[in-house]
């Protein structure tokens, strides 16, 4: 025994550094425990006093998670005295989603206040998809009037023309409503805008004179109303109500003006065309003619050649020739006294042809 009689205080001076590590240890976690008890007891004890209980497990769990505790808690504690049943985990997963929970639960309140159906499923799908969904419940309990056509559009009337060819611009407002139910994947408001003004534009289109519609302007809100315009959409139209309505230009004379002038000038072109087609003719006439005159003193000129002809085969005699002289110098007496100023030539004179007597 007397060997091992040195060893023992090193195992006592063992023993004694694990024991104060182990209480170090067990004092850290305890402030550990103690801080993050600290830090959600006011958490934890109002969600107590609301009835609306979360426990210290769930609130540290939170934090891990990436959790906002307030905000949950929060959301909880209205939900829950608003007698709506939505589970921490509910929350939880949507706020992990990247949607707003305090919106949702503000919404789903308003909603089961206004004795309208909104589950929980439907009202994340709606936010998720980035829609307003406490904008949606308040429209649904109030309803919106969307002007038409919108005026940030830059537009301040919606014009159409009559069969009678009378402008008339008009301006409608639309009171909506909107269903939660078609809120996911419902069109818009602009969709809303665009349909009532092609029902307006239609309606007006097949009136036969502007006084029609200018007398019975609700004519106009029944026949939109009667289309149906809020199928697919997220919103349900009340009414339509025509704001006003002015008379514009007479689109219908200004195209019968523009017609007709466009009529003028192809009327006028073609006018030139047969003209231009006319004098080309004349020219080719006198062209023509030009080319028979020439024709003929050609032939003319072969005369005095068959004369002498005629003279050297003793075909014509001097006799004759003086009579044919002398008839051509009555003929152009004639012609002058009548005054027609015709000049026939004289034949010329040549060998074996005695001069004219004329």
């Amino acid at each position: 025994m007397t060997p091992l009689n040195p060893l023992l205080p090193c195992l006592a001076d063992a023993t004694n550094m694990v024991l104060w590590i182990g209480m170090i240890i067990l004092v850290l976690f305890l402030v550990v425990l103690v801080m993050l008890v600290g830090s959600y007891f006011a958490l934890w004890f109002q969600a107590w006093l609301s009835d609306a209980p979360v426990g210290f497990a769930e609130l540290i769990g939170m934090r891990f998670r990436k959790v906002d505790p307030r905000t949950i808690v929060l959301s909880r504690i209205r939900a829950v005295k608003a007698g709506l049943n939505i589970s921490i985990a509910q929350m939880e997963t949507h706020y992990l989603a990247g949607g707003g929970v305090p919106t949702i639960v503000t919404a789903m309140i308003a909603a089961n206040r206004a004795k309208i159906d909104l589950p929980w499923d439907t009202a994340c799908a709606i936010d998720l998809a980035g829609r307003d969904i406490l904008s949606a419940v308040q429209t649904s309990v109030n309803p919106k009037v969307i002007d038409c056509p919108n005026p940030a559009s830059g537009r301040m009337t919606i014009d159409a023309v009559a069969q009678d060819g009378i402008q008339l611009k008009a301006k409608a407002r639309v009171t909506v409503r909107a269903n939660i139910a078609r809120l996911v994947g419902g069109a818009t408001e602009e969709t809303i805008v665009a349909r009532v003004g092609e029902g307006i534009v239609t309606t007006i289109g097949s009136s036969q004179t502007h006084k029609q519609v200018l007398e019975n302007p609700d004519r106009i809100s029944k026949t939109v109303l009667e289309k149906g315009l809020d199928a697919g959409t997220a919103f349900e139209i009340l009414s339509i109500d025509i704001a006003d309505i002015d008379v514009g230009d007479n689109i219908g004379a200004k195209l019968q003006a523009d017609q007709a002038e466009a009529d003028k000038r192809r009327f006028q072109a073609e006018a030139e065309k047969r003209r231009a087609m006319a004098i080309a003719q004349e020219q080719e006439f006198k062209a023509e003619v030009q080319k028979n005159r020439a024709l003929v003193i050609l032939a003319e000129a072969e005369i005095p050649k068959a004369i002498a002809e005629a003279f050297h085969k003793g075909n014509l005699g001097i006799m004759d020739y003086y009579r044919l002289n002398n008839i051509q110098a009555d003929t152009s007496m004639r012609s002058s006294i009548a005054g027609t100023g015709e000049h026939r030539p004289t034949p010329p004179s040549g060998p074996g042809i005695p001069p004219s007597s004329s």
